[in-house]
Parts: C-alpha cells; structure tokens; sequence
C-alpha cells in the first residue's frame, strides 16, 4: 500500500497524491522523536509530501515539525515541504500584530520564508502558496519577489490557496503556479461549478483539497443518519472500505488529478487515505455519491 504520485510542474515537481497535513500538529503533545516517527512512518505509505502554513499552531507547527527532521537530517531530500503565507494573526509570539490581516507585500512573503526556513531547519522550500486572496496584493510584485526567492534557491516553485479562478489566472501569466489549494468536500462542492476545476484541468495544474472530510462532519451523527449519510454509509460497506476511504476515492477520481491533504496525526488515518488511491469507482457509484449529497439527481 502506497500512495500515488504526480507531477505539478515541469522541471521534476512530484508530490505524493496524499499530503500529510501538519496543521493540528501543535495538538497532538508529541516529542520530537514521535514527530520523527510520524514522519518515518508515513515515508514508509509513500507519503512524501508534507503541508504547513507559517500561522498554524499560533506559529508552532513548522518549528514542532523542523524539531522531529533534525533527528532524521538524513531524509530531507526524500519528502516535499509545502508551506504558506500572507496572513497575519493576533498573536503573543507577534506583539506587532494589532489586527488579523492579509500581508501579501513583498516584505512580508521574504520574512515569512525566512523564518519558515529558519525553523524547519531547512535550506529550501519546495512548494510556498499564498494562503488567502489579498484585496491588496499586486501581482507584479508578488511575481518579482517569486523570482527573487527562485534565483535564490530558498523556494523551488509556487502557489497560491483558496484562490478565485480569475485571481488565480491574474497570478499565473505573471509567474507559472504549480497548484491551488482549496476547500473541495461532498460538503462543500463549489469548486465543481465556479470554474475553479475546469481551470486548472485545461491549465494541466493539479489543485490540492482541504478539508477533504468536511472538516469532520461527515463524521458527525446528524450527517451519517441523514439520507446522504446512509447512502454513503451502504456504498462503503458494498466497497469494503471506510467511509474516509471511500471519500477519498471519489474525489481523487476527479479529472483535475487533486491532491488531499489529511488531518489527522494518527497513522491509521493517513493508512485509510493512501488506500484510497487503489480504489477505482465506477462512473456509475461516483454519480451516486454525487447524488446523495446534493440531496438530488442531476439535471
């Protein structure tokens, strides 16, 4: 059991298709050897890839996470670091932070990746997004500072998260993103009807999902007793897979080839997303998925 892999750029950018997500990581009270561990482990599933963002964890996760791969030096060229910036938290670690804001100057994306690497304790970074859509970010400048970074060799490619096609299309003819990373879930299916999916199928560029499981409430007893709930409940016993599983299957069969990034430090979870890159579903079940969330059948 492995997950799958695949290209998001020219030049040799491969990612695995499932992404251990590091954003609870300050939860889940870990020593810097079971971090480690973590890390190993989901190495072992083909889970090469792993996501940050400088503000998860109220700024804790990256330095948690360097603090497990400096016992492990060794593997650093064996996984992928994705991480993100451009927002700006109240914080007690940033006394100069009076407002929760977006920051997408290029002063800011160069300090962020200076600390990101700082912490990680790494020399590079092979995927950094900018987290949220800045109503005053000016795309020359963040293409200038992209290639700054570049020509640096501080970060290897660039993205963007949470995006609108049109903001994401404004960006890429400055500067080649490789992804967009955005919410996509049976709960949340805007991205199959506002373009966002066609878009990056016809541009070749794989979008990364979050929130794969709804934030948890397809989990929660309200959904599973629902008429959706049930169906998909029946369809994953017809399958012989967990409902995770099953979920995971139906939007990694998606044409735009997604990436989805997990949530969970348990590796049986991360087990339970790898497994879904060997289910194949049938047009026919993956209409019926579809279906039962909508609450209707197609038009």
């Amino acid at each position: 059991m492995q997950s799958s892999r695949i290209q998001l750029a020219e030049g040799g950018l491969s990612l695995s298709r499932i992404v251990a997500g590091m954003w609870r990581m300050a939860e889940w009270n870990m020593t810097p050897t079971e971090r480690a561990e973590l890390i190993n482990q989901c190495l072992e599933l083909g889970v090469t890839t792993f996501d940050h963002a400088d503000i998860y964890g109220d700024y804790a996760v990256e330095t948690l996470f360097g603090e497990g791969l400096q016992l492990i030096p060794s593997i650093r060229e064996s996984i992928e670091i994705v991480t993100k910036c451009g927002i700006k938290l109240i914080s007690d670690k940033k006394p100069s932070h009076s407002l929760k804001h977006y920051d997408t100057s290029a002063a800011h994306i160069r300090a962020s990746v200076e600390n990101s690497l700082k912490v990680l304790g790494t020399d590079y970074i092979d995927v950094l997004l900018i987290h949220r859509p800045d109503p005053l970010m000016h795309y020359d400048e963040i293409a200038e500072i992209f290639s700054k970074l570049a020509a640096q060799g501080k970060v290897k490619h660039f993205g963007v998260s949470n995006f609108t096609a049109t903001q994401f299309n404004a960006l890429h003819k400055r500067y080649p993103l490789v992804t967009n990373q955005i919410e996509l879930s049976p709960l949340q299916l805007s991205p199959m009807d506002d373009g966002m999916l066609d878009l990056l199928q016809d541009l070749a560029i794989p979008p990364m999902l979050w929130s794969a499981l709804g934030g948890g409430r397809l989990f929660n007893p309200v959904f599973l007793q629902s008429e959706a709930g049930i169906t998909l409940k029946g369809i994953a016993e017809e399958w012989n897979v967990s409902l995770t599983t099953l979920v995971y299957a139906w939007l990694l069969k998606l044409p735009s080839h997604p990436l989805i990034l997990t949530g969970s430090g348990r590796i049986e979870a991360i087990e339970e997303a790898v497994q879904a890159c060997d289910l194949l579903l049938d047009r026919i079940t993956w209409f019926k998925i579809l279906e039962a969330v909508r609450g209707c059948e197609v038009a």
